[in-house]
Order: C-alpha cells, then sequence, then structure tokens
C-alpha cells in the first residue's frame, strides 16, 4: 500500500510536534514546515528514532513572509504528488506588536494569512489525494477577539500584553472562519476541513508573557492544563478517524465546558465567512473567486 503523505506546520514543539509523531506512527511520510533549521533536523532523528520505518522531512518557512509561503509551498509540490493530510498547527502569541515583511501585523500574518495562503496553494495537491483531510488547530481563545472589522483586521496596530490577547483572540476567530468557508468551497470534491481547539495546553505559544511559565506550573496541577500530547489528540482523530470521514466545516473544542458556551456572534453569518475570505485572498494576492 502507497505511504500516506501529511503536512504539519510548526511541527517541531509542542502541539505541532505531537501531531507529527502521532502521524509518524500512522504509517504516514510527514513533511513538517518550521522556521528553524536546527529545531527540524532535531525533530526528524527524534521521530526517526523512536519509530521504526518512519520518514520525516523538513521544510524550511516562516508563515509569517508570504514569499517563503509561497516558496515552501512550491518545494512541496515539487516534492509530492498528493498529500493525504494537511494540518495548519503553527501560530504564535506575541506580547507586543509587530509587523510582518508585508507590512500586516505579524500575529495575524502568521496566524491567519500564512495558512490561508499555503492552504489555498496546496489545495490541488489535496484534491489529488482525495479524500483528504485539513486540520486547522484554532482555539477558544477566539471568544476573546476585539471585534473583527473585515477591511481591517490585518493593520498593523499598537497593543501590549492585554491587547495581545484581543489581537490573539482575532487570529483564531479568523482561523474558524477560514476553515468553515473553505469547507463550503470544497464540498464535494473529497477534502474535508475542520478546525478544532486543543484546550488549554502547555507549550511555549505564550513565551514572551512575563508569568506564563509560573501560571503553567500552578495550572499543571489541575485538570485544566494539558500536556501536549493531550493537546494533540483532536487534531489526530479529525486527521485519521473513520467517524470524521467526510464530516466537514466543524469546529470541535477539547476544552472541558465549551460544549455549554453560545456560538459567538460572528460564527453565525456565512456572509462574514466570505467576506473574510474575499479579503484574505486580497491581502495575500490569490483571486478572491
Amino acid at each position: 500500500m502507497e505511504r500516506r503523505i501529511a503536512v504539519v506546520t510548526g511541527g517541531t514543539s509542542g502541539i505541532g510536534k505531537e501531531i507529527a509523531g502521532g502521524l509518524v506512527r500512522a504509517g504516514f511520510l510527514v513533511a513538517i514546515v518550521c522556521r528553524n533549521e536546527l529545531r527540524g533536523a532535531a525533530t526528524v532523528r527524534e521521530l526517526t528514532r523512536d519509530v521504526p520505518g518512519a520518514r520525516v522531512e523538513t521544510f524550511i518557512a516562516d508563515l509569517s513572509v508570504q514569499l517563503d509561503v509561497r516558496r515552501v509551498a512550491a518545494s512541496l509540490a515539487e516534492r509530492f504528488e498528493r498529500l493525504d493530510v494537511l494540518v495548519d498547527n503553527a501560530g504564535t502569541h506575541l506580547l507586543r506588536a509587530k509587523v510582518s515583511a508585508d507590512g500586516y501585523d505579524r500575529m495575524i500574518a502568521t496566524n491567519h494569512l500564512g495558512p490561508f495562503l499555503l492552504t489555498n496553494l496546496l489545495l490541488g495537491l489535496l484534491e489529488k489525494g482525495a479524500p483528504s483531510r485539513v486540520v486547522v488547530v484554532a482555539s477558544e481563545a477566539h471568544r476573546q477577539s476585539d471585534g473583527l472589522d473585515v477591511e481591517r483586521f490585518a493593520e498593523p496596530g499598537s497593543y501590549g500584553a492585554a491587547g495581545s490577547l484581543r489581537v490573539y483572540g482575532r487570529s483564531k476567530l479568523l482561523n474558524i472562519l477560514f476553515a468553515r468557508e473553505l469547507a463550503r468551497r470544497m464540498e464535494g470534491s473529497g477534502v474535508t476541513v475542520n478546525a478544532m481547539c486543543p484546550g488549554l495546553v502547555a507549550t511555549g505559544l505564550a513565551r514572551e508573557i512575563r508569568g506564563s511559565e509560573r501560571i503553567g506550573a500552578v495550572l499543571s496541577r489541575t485538570p485544566l492544563l494539558r500536556t501536549p500530547a493531550q493537546g494533540a489528540r483532536m487534531a489526530l482523530r479529525l486527521a485519521l478517524d473513520g467517524e470524521f470521514e467526510g464530516r466537514s466545516g466543524g469546529f470541535h473544542s477539547s476544552t472541558p465546558g465549551a460544549g455549554m458556551l453560545p456560538t459567538a456572534g460572528v460564527l453565525k453569518d456565512p456572509e462574514i465567512g466570505r467576506a473574510v475570505w474575499e479579503r484574505s485572498a486580497r491581502l495575500v494576492g490569490l483571486p478572491s473567486l
């Protein structure tokens, strides 16, 4: 049987590394997209040491830089004839506002515009691999978004730690809107798309926030804080389990009690998802239709 192929962004640490490992153990050839070549090489050594017969490759790119995204997408298309799974996992939470190489808020560029562009550029490979799956790692943090101005959501601004939580929430809201709209657009193609929340996980995502390690140490003694392996479980289920075959457009949360919370108002309007798609396409230089 031909080996299945998966791409995982941000697969050298935290949840992404656990997702990559789970896919390797499931028999996939896993391509990890990461920023740091040394960390990528270390992850390859670890996974090939721990999993007999593992095949892991790395592709270097900074998802906040559109030129990097286009280059790595071209490299993946040159290397593989199809894809079975794409996990958009890479993300960042910056303590202070920064501007990306393309002039956008760097957190929005990394967490939304980069994955949006990469996924669109890989859709041809995913269609060739159909039935195939896209998993977008979002978050319940979308509920703390600072609102959503469709025309201005990527504009750089000024914020500190408190404001960064709202911008991070906005990026996660954009992730869910993107996944839902992509699912709608791919209906009937054999490509399913779902977003998920891993729960509150002990990772380096918020390493810039003062006191986050101390808070994490306290929460790790409670059921509230999950390990990266626990946080990866839902993503792996969406990528692998038969129960999700053909199911698309969902947001699946691992946060305890999240199912009792009301849906965020923005997510109730499909027209907002379409508008976000059109705006995102213009910002990354893709056709809007």
